[in-house]
């Protein structure tokens, strides 16, 4: 039984099917067009594979990036049926199988398959799959991705690591800077100020190295509005596309646990919201309003802007009676308290 199973799974991957490759093309400042090709594929083919068929077989004028081959350098990055990965990595037959798992894709059963491959979002076309990453890079460098020892003695060696501390470099180490996870970034796609998740990763990495000694002024510069940490919409979709596991939206929340531990809850609104939300549904089970604001927007009474911005939204409230005079904690005060202190026993303890 497992020899012909076995079989039966060669036989699949081996057999050769006819697939239909629509490609986004687009030149600067023009309008994209697409471009039909149809190609004979077996399953096991890469995406990359069927391209360089498709340029070196039926047109010359395609234009995309490849390098290694290998899911090592990242060049290949693309968007293959509307999702940000690498062409080199993404086969025929995988490829399709997806597709069959989307309810809007699999009305054709017996139609030739179709697979549609465009450049990566967030970024401007050059020519085809070929994008302007220059955004990407200059995002990088704002971070200042490179360990700083500029208030260290240097020594005359090298800066020892152990392995615990040489283990927290792990994960974001693997990033290699494909691109998939800032085309997905529906943070970047409405605000030009944000970073990217791939910045962030990489900063990330910064502030869990032991050898750096900015670490305080990394967290001040990721703090700062809408362009760093806090620009973030937690929309998941980073993670959900990254090749190599890096998990970007894990390292964003990492650096907000960073800040929060660092900077105290009187720094600045973003820190505060977080503080103060946390502390009140542990106090009562969910959120005193009327505490909310005057901690967060009103600085506990320190910010007498804030405070004087709150009056017209208060007094509507009291007009229409919307205003609470009273609190009464939920039920399960004493459960949530207990949950929040266990995440927050568990986090110290990674730290």
């Amino acid at each position: 039984m497992i020899i012909k199973a076995g079989e039966a799974i060669l036989k699949f991957w081996l057999v050769v099917m006819k697939v239909i490759f629509k490609v986004i093309r687009q030149q600067q400042n023009s309008s994209p067009v697409v471009q039909t090709y149809v190609l004979e594929a077996e399953p096991g083919n890469t995406i990359l594979d069927c391209l360089n068929h498709i340029k070196w077989e039926q047109d010359g004028t395609l234009a995309f990036r490849k390098n290694c081959r290998n899911t090592i350098c990242g060049s290949c990055a693309m968007r293959i049926n509307g999702r940000s990965a690498l062409a080199c990595k993404e086969n025929v037959g995988s490829e399709l199988a997806r597709l069959q798992q989307i309810p809007s894709s699999s009305s054709k059963v017996n139609a030739i398959p179709e697979i549609t491959i465009a450049p990566l979002g967030n970024m401007p076309v050059i020519k085809d799959l070929v994008v302007d990453m220059s955004s990407f890079w200059n995002n990088l460098e704002a971070v200042a991705p490179y360990v700083s020892t500029a208030a260290r003695q240097v020594p005359e060696r090298e800066f020892l690591q152990t392995p615990q501390e040489r283990s927290r470099l792990d994960q974001t180490g693997n990033c290699i800077m494909c691109g998939a996870c800032y085309s997905e970034c529906n943070a970047r796609e409405v605000d030009p100020n944000f970073v990217g998740p791939h910045a962030l990763a990489k900063a990330y990495r910064m502030v869990a190295d032991s050898r750096d000694s900015d670490t305080e002024n990394r967290l001040a510069s990721y703090n700062e509005g809408t362009k760093g940490v806090w620009g973030c919409t937690r929309c998941l979709y980073c993670d959900s596309v990254c090749p190599m596991e890096v998990a970007p939206l894990e390292q964003i929340t990492k650096i907000k646990q960073e800040i929060l531990t660092h900077k105290q809850a009187s720094d600045s609104r973003s820190i505060r919201h977080r503080k103060v939300l946390v502390d009140l549904v542990k106090e009562g089970g969910w959120i005193d309003e009327r505490q909310f604001g005057v901690q967060v927007v009103g600085n506990y009474f320190k910010d007498l802007r804030g405070l004087l911005s709150l009056a017209p939204l208060g007094l509507r409230m009291i007009i229409r009676g919307k205003f609470p005079l009273s609190f009464e904690p939920s039920e399960g005060a004493q459960q949530v308290r207990s949950l929040i202190e266990s995440v927050q026993q568990v986090e110290g303890n990674r730290e």
